[in-house]
Formats: structure tokens, sequence, C-alpha cells
């Protein structure tokens, strides 16, 4: 069996499908990975839901910021925003088929075999691995609460509290996990997140650094796949770091991670938009 992870899809599924017949991916015998944003900004959301649906045996994903977006608009379509596609899924006749399938991805993933952690966004430096899957079950949790879901989703939206702290109840606790784990890219050593600037590893503001960057971050030298980030174009230089987002939906390519290997491919072919 082989395993791979690829990048945010944001709705481009034929470079996805470029990327797996180059590899041959087999679904009957091989595995992959998702870093999440699998829907919106791109052309084919409901496409590359209902590909990945239609082999979701052999597929592991984890939630990204579009993903819960979409969830949200599910429940309010008052949240659509002018520039998402995303309402071709809430329109399809197997939208309830695919969104529940959606519902029930994690936030973090851990293969405890090969010591390898897969998240959209990142893990903040305060967390080890171990209390970062604690705290993304409390998410996962609601996410299959349907009497918890709709609080959740009406309330995850906000860059307050910019810090985790333990205290923290509700809602509001549940806000900061989602925001590290599908919207970080800068933070200080404790923690504090700037929810702000969305540009390259100079673009921090003062005091603040990417999060991987910390030198006692506690994940350090964890084997970690993330994306989020098209800004860094796939390059990252922290040891055991895999990021994967390289901007297929804004021109950029679409990049495949061989797990195991650690080789990556990429389709540079434009989404179709």
């Amino acid at each position: 069996m082989a395993l791979y992870a690829v990048g945010d899809l944001q709705g481009c599924l034929d470079p996805l499908k470029c990327l797996l017949d180059r590899v041959n991916f087999d679904p009957s015998r091989d595995h992959l990975w998702l870093v999440g944003d699998l829907v919106n900004r791109g052309p084919q959301s409901l496409e590359a839901l209902r590909f990945l649906y239609a082999m979701r045996e052999s597929v592991t994903s984890v939630l990204g910021n579009h993903d819960l977006h979409l969830l949200a608009v599910a429940h309010n379509i008052e949240r659509l925003k002018k520039g998402d596609t995303l309402r071709k899924i809430l329109e399809a006749p197997d939208r309830d088929d695919l969104l529940d399938w959606l519902r029930r991805q994690k936030l973090m993933h851990y293969d405890a075999e090969r010591d390898i952690a897969l998240v959209h966004a990142g893990i903040p430096p305060q967390w080890s691995l171990k209390k970062a899957l604690r705290r993304a079950a409390e998410v996962e949790e609601v996410l299959l609460d349907d009497a918890r879901l709709p609080l959740f989703l009406d309330g995850m939206y906000g860059n307050e509290p910019a810090k985790w702290d333990k205290d923290l109840h509700g809602v509001t606790r549940l806000r900061v996990i989602t925001n590290y784990f599908t919207r970080m890219r800068f933070c200080t050593a404790d923690g504090t997140l700037d929810l702000k600037s969305k540009e390259g590893v100079d673009s921090a503001p003062p005091g603040y650094a990417p999060w991987f960057s910390h030198p006692n971050r506690k994940t350090r030298g964890q084997k970690l796949i993330f994306g989020h980030w098209a800004a860094l174009e796939g390059r990252c230089d922290e040891p055991g770091l895999f990021a994967l987002d390289t901007g297929c939906v804004w021109g950029g390519a679409m990049t495949l991670l061989d797990v195991d290997s650690s080789r990556k491919y990429r389709c540079d072919c434009p989404a179709q938009r």
C-alpha cells in the first residue's frame, strides 16, 4: 500500500486527478490523505467532494477553514459570501450524504505507526502532540452532536480570543482551538495569534513569527504535514515538516507527497475557472 498526501484542493479536481494518475493511485490498494480545504474558490467543489466520497474508504482528510465554512453555510445560508463557489453543493440532490461525510472528518489525524500527524494550518507552539490531539477531539465531538453543532457553527467566526487559556469554555473555547488548527500562520511563542497577516514568512508583524519557527515549539522534531499557507509555496525548512499548499487555486501548482519516501509530485496545469 502506498500512502500519499495532497495539498489544498479548494475545488480543483482536475489537478488532483492528474497527480493520482501520475502515481498510478489505486483506491483498492493505496490511501490518500488531504490537508483540508477540499472546497471553495475553485470551479469543481461539488465534483471534488463527490470524487472523494466515492472512494471514502481510501481517504483520510482533516478539516480546513473553507470546509467548516461550507458546513456553517449549510446550516445558515446567509453566511454565503460573494466569492464562494459552494452553491452547487448546497443545491445538489446528494448534499446530505456529502455534508454528513464532511462533518465526520477530524481536525487532526495522527498515524502512530509512522509517527506523523496531519493538520490543515498547524499546531501552536505551546501544545504537545498529545495536548493537540485532545483539543482537536473537543471540536470533533461537537461536529457530531446534532444539538450543539448549530451553535458552534454560528459562533466559530472571529479572531478572539487570540490565545488559548485552559479556563475558556463553550463556543469561545472551541473558536480558539478551531482557529489554531484551521487559520493559523503567525503567532507569538506563547501562542497569541495574528490572523490578519497572510503573506510569506517575512511579513510577520513585530513580535510574531511563523508558528513552526519558534525555538521552543513543543512539537519540534515531530513529523507533520500541513497546508493552508499558499504563500509559503511549499517551502518550509523545519525538519520533519511538509508544507503542501502550493496555491493551485490561485494559479500555482498542486502538490502530492509520497508520505513514506518524502518524494513530491507537482501538477502545474492550472485549475479550470
